[in-house]
């Protein structure tokens, strides 16, 4: 059981029978009347965010959310297609459960595949990937002195803003998370 004074961003618990993952959370004390605690919560299974208050004393059961690493293997219209690297199990996983950062993410790259009694909610693709820029603009000498961007189309499709020294044929780490360029790979 977890209290909600001891909430923390990412915590997970059960409350009327959904599973709720906390995004934000603030504790206020305000003058007058009793504390509580104002947070952001997400139903995991549904992936609706709401905003609610609670007593610092009000307690939850935790939920205990499976983390599993698995292999990306292909993508199949509506359905995404996991392999368990243990039991060598395929796992589809439905296109409205795939997050919108999944978009960095080519085939046999390993995720953690999210699921919470044998439901599976989501996938996180690893924090940082390396991909390859299949088509930008070429950059100028001489105006690389300033933070300009340009726009590059990746490996996977996905488009995301590098600044105006890189060129088609190049590697380049992505943070996922923020979908922003990092650096160049060598």
């Amino acid at each position: 059981m977890i209290t909600a004074g001891d909430f923390r961003n990412g915590m997970t618990f059960e409350e009327d029978g959904n599973v709720m993952q906390i995004i934000e959370f603030q504790h206020v004390k305000p003058g007058k009347g009793a504390a509580f605690v104002r947070t952001k919560v997400k139903n995991v299974i549904t992936g609706s965010v709401v905003e609610k208050t609670y007593n610092p004393s009000a307690k939850f059961p935790t939920a205990f959310v499976e983390r599993k690493d698995m292999e990306f293997t292909y993508a199949d219209g509506e359905l995404y297609h996991f392999m368990d690297q243990e039991t060598y199990e395929d796992v589809p996983v439905n296109a409205n459960d795939i997050g919108d950062s999944f978009k960095f993410v080519k085939e046999n790259m390993v995720c953690k595949v999210l699921s919470y009694k044998g439901k599976v909610f989501g996938v996180e693709p690893p924090n940082f990937v390396e991909l390859q820029v299949t088509a930008t603009e070429p950059g100028f000498a001489g105006n690389t002195a300033t933070n300009a961007t340009k726009p590059a189309t990746l490996e996977t499709g996905a488009e995301i803003r590098v600044p105006l020294f890189i060129n088609e044929g190049e590697m380049i780490r992505i943070d996922t998370r923020t979908g922003e360029y990092m650096e160049r790979v060598k």
